[in-house]
């Protein structure tokens, strides 16, 4: 089958590789119907993560199911199902407690970007839908894989209430997810901080009421004017810098909470400024597998369209051009089609 492999930093080709198989009995086998670049692939394409050696890529995924091991009874083959980006088999005390994401069992999806892979712990992690979905609705289905799920984990651990404000920091397809969950759990007021006007208008009709285009100490303030120099009851930091982390501390009003799900890099926090603040600070790797059956269900119910995130589709052939692309800022997400 074809995959998408990174050979180094810029460097992404598809190649034929061997099929995937079932190696345990808890995994299964999907057939890709849709997968897709995430803003988190471009550590690894601009060579801010290492790449040492060739690798497979790709974490977010929709597909039908072609094989399951003897243990798996949750989903048979023929089932269309979506699955988080990390496994967990959903029954260990950390899956209980609302955290698959850290799952004992944890493992991160890595060889999605391709024709067919292989799920572990699929019991756990896969979850499917009533029937076969209708076509326009694949793409809506393929975020909550990842970018959906993770932005509604922002507005959740930044405890985004009926009535509230809340600011989004971040305009990639994290943030603008993050601007959809905000406004479904109620927020009255919805700032998104985006210097981008396709990415603002698609904030706009996902429900930000708010626009701010200024950055660090300037964006501050301006929050600050906007919520009458107090700052926002929640603030979901949805890029993963040292400069998206201050700008999302500094503009949360004191007993307001910080939902951060931007994976972060050379981040560091000044514990005295934070002790300080009386700002709360939750975040991680989203526990997409607690949201997926609520989520699914908005998306067919259509209460939700987070699809429009993407707005380039490529045949998986193409995956370079889809890196490129967002590696540009010519794109917002990249959709694959095998």
């Amino acid at each position: 089958m074809r995959a998408t492999i990174i050979h180094k930093p810029g460097d992404i080709r598809v190649e034929n590789v061997p099929d995937p198989k079932i190696v345990t009995s808890t995994d299964a086998v999907i057939r890709t119907v849709a997968t897709c670049v995430c803003g988190s692939d471009l550590w690894d394409y601009r060579g801010i993560n290492p790449v040492t050696e060739p690798h497979p890529m790709g974490h977010e995924y929709v597909g039908v199911v072609e094989a399951v091991g003897s243990d798996v009874t949750s989903v048979t083959p023929g089932q269309f199902v979506i699955g988080s980006f990390a496994t967990s088999d959903n029954t260990c005390p950390n899956c209980r407690n609302g955290y698959q994401s850290s799952c004992v069992h944890r493992e991160f999806m890595s060889t999605c970007q391709a024709e067919a892979f292989r799920v572990p712990h699929a019991d756990g992690t896969l979850v499917a839908t009533p029937e076969q979905p209708d076509q326009e609705l694949i793409p809506s289905l393929l975020t909550l894989s990842d970018v959906m799920g993770t932005g509604w984990y922002a507005a959740v651990a930044a405890e985004v209430e009926p009535g509230s404000t809340a600011v989004v920091v971040g305009d990639g397809a994290v943030g603008l997810s993050g601007v959809i969950a905000a406004k479904e759990l109620g927020a009255d007021r919805v700032i998104a901080m985006s210097r981008h006007a396709s990415r603002q208008n698609l904030a706009r009709e996902f429900g930000a009421t708010d626009i701010v285009t200024e950055r660090g100490d300037e964006g501050i303030a301006r929050i600050k004017e906007l919520t009458e120099g107090i700052g926002a009851d929640s603030v979901l930091e949805c890029v993963g810098t040292q400069e998206s982390m201050l700008q999302a501390l500094r503009s949360t009003r004191p007993g307001g909470n910080v939902g951060f799900v931007g994976v972060p890099h050379d981040v560091e926090i000044n514990g005295q400024e934070l002790f300080f603040s009386h700002v709360g600070l939750r975040g991680g790797p989203a526990p997409v597998r607690r949201f997926l059956p609520d989520l699914i269900d908005r998306v067919l119910n259509g209460r939700i369209n987070p699809g429009k995130v993407f707005d380039l589709t490529l045949p998986l052939d193409q995956v370079a051009e889809g890196y490129r692309a967002m590696d540009e800022r010519r794109a917002i997400k990249t959709l694959l089609l095998p």
